[in-house]
């Protein structure tokens, strides 16, 4: 929400399913429930630690217990206009934030005679939301954002997103504490974007003002025309730690450890956050989309919440294959997370069937190493892989295998494109040069696109 929440230059999209069955059904159930539903039941595995309904009397303000305003037009001491350069004030007034006596909350900026703008913006009072050691955080809310498109939109930007909790009280050192935008829309675009938000201002090693960021849509209904529930899981049980983005259960975008250096990450994420809802009128967002707002530009579209929690699991999910001590049978399944070493890689729960896990987060450079795979002495001549893509429109690449070297020639490859999704898995056969004896085995991933553009779960080799 910051001044940074620019378009995203580059995605990286890595995982596509949640990290348990358990929480993708709660996901999905909580995407068909009514305006007004209670926050779905924590699956097995996870525990709920800080939740509101907003149930209470129509007219009235949130709970105080669970929230504070921040009104006017910055922080005391802070950046003018937000820092983002928006033209509403903020206030405590119900006209603005209110509840509507049916479970829902509703953020309304609304125009007067004079052609100022008021809004509403709500910050949690707990500032310590993050994952345990080795465990994870997940922060949701289901929501509508204001029901408003085309020229009557201009300006509106609606946000669901947290900050580091060292910027509270301080307000000059953004962005090196962190923001995590969860959900934000503007425009009337039936368009989400997830942000990361660390380093140095401008540039540095986050991109910024715009984030490492990705972007989405809303399907089934308009992001505008029906609520969704926008997610964001922090997963400390994976190396690299990783932080994914949800839309009605399907992740859309990861940021890794791995992206920036230790420092930035560090200083980004080793700490609490704290929540925040709001629906700002016209900034630096906006702006990039045609600005505003303008004369044509409603007044009175509410953002309306339905609920915000927020849950903890205190272990990972799947079972990671640690690397043999002996040799590898070429002709048998070889789990993909069994590697000796790797670069560029993610594991990550699969849904595939048998369960366990993924490598993912796969892109050009990246690769895996499988040491003292046994051929035997009939040759092998075919390789076979289970792979998954969500790769945007256009991006692929090979997937290939070389022998003792990751710089000698490869033996043979495939090529894979988007299969329909991260968890969307097939298996792809391939041609080799014939294979006898005791390799190491590298498997290498090639493409003429920067994107990540596969997740293996598995391999092997045959006659």
């Amino acid at each position: 929400m910051s001044e940074s929440s620019g378009i995203p230059r580059r995605r990286r999209a890595l995982v596509a399913v949640l990290s348990t069955l358990g929480l993708a059904a709660a996901v999905a159930t909580a995407a068909t429930l009514p305006a007004g539903a209670s926050a779905p039941t924590p699956p097995t595995g996870w525990t709920q630690v800080f939740v509101d309904d907003f149930n209470g009397t129509a007219g009235t303000g949130v709970s105080t217990t669970n929230w504070q305003y921040s009104t006017g037009t910055s922080y005391p001491g802070g950046p003018a206009n937000w820092g983002t350069g928006e033209i509403e004030t903020m206030t405590n007034s119900t006209n603005n934030v209110s509840l509507d006596g049916s479970g829902n909350l509703r953020i309304t900026p609304i125009r007067d005679s004079a052609g100022n703008w008021t809004s509403g913006r709500i910050e949690t009072n707990r500032t310590d939301f993050q994952p345990p050691a080795g465990g994870k955080l997940r922060v949701e809310a289901r929501l509508q954002v204001p029901n408003v498109t085309g020229a009557s939109a201009l300006g509106y930007w609606p946000a669901f997103w947290m900050l580091g909790a060292p910027y509270r009280g301080n307000y000059q050192n953004w962005p090196s504490v962190g923001e995590i935008d969860i959900m934000e829309n503007t425009q009337g675009l039936n368009t989400i974007w997830g942000t990361l938000h660390c380093g140095t201002s401008p540039g540095g090693p986050c991109n910024e003002t715009t984030g490492l960021g990705g972007t989405t849509t809303c399907t089934g209904t308009t992001c505008q025309a029906g609520f969704h529930t926008y997610s964001m899981e922090w997963d400390r049980s994976v190396t690299p730690e990783a932080i994914r983005f949800y839309v009605d259960g399907t992740n859309y975008h990861t940021v890794t450890a791995n992206q920036v250096d230790a420092t930035t990450w560090s200083n980004a994420t080793n700490h609490g956050f704290f929540i925040i809802l709001n629906v700002a009128m016209g900034g630096a967002f906006p702006a990039a989309f045609g600005g505003g707002p303008d004369a044509n530009t409603v007044s009175g579209r509410p953002m309306v919440v339905d609920y915000v929690q927020v849950l903890q699991s205190t272990t990972g999910g799947g079972t990671t294959t640690p690397p043999p001590t002996g040799t590898r049978d070429a002709y048998s399944a070889i789990q993909a997370e069994s590697y000796n070493s790797q670069s560029g890689t993610l594991t990550e729960t699969t849904t595939d069937t048998g369960g366990g896990q993924n490598i993912g987060s796969l892109a050009n450079g990246d690769y895996a190493l499988y040491q003292g795979v046994n051929f035997g002495s009939t040759a092998a001549t075919q390789f076979v892989a289970r792979v998954a893509s969500g790769a945007n429109t256009g991006v692929s690449g090979l997937v290939e295998v070389r022998l003792d070297s990751r710089t000698n020639a490869p033996i043979g490859s495939f090529s894979i494109a988007n299969t329909g999704g991260w968890q969307s898995w097939r298996t792809v056969p391939a041609n080799i040069s014939s294979v006898t004896g005791t390799h190491d085995v590298y498997l290498t991933f090639t493409s003429g696109q920067a994107q990540d553009f596969v997740n293996v779960n598995w391999f092997n080799f045959g006659h």
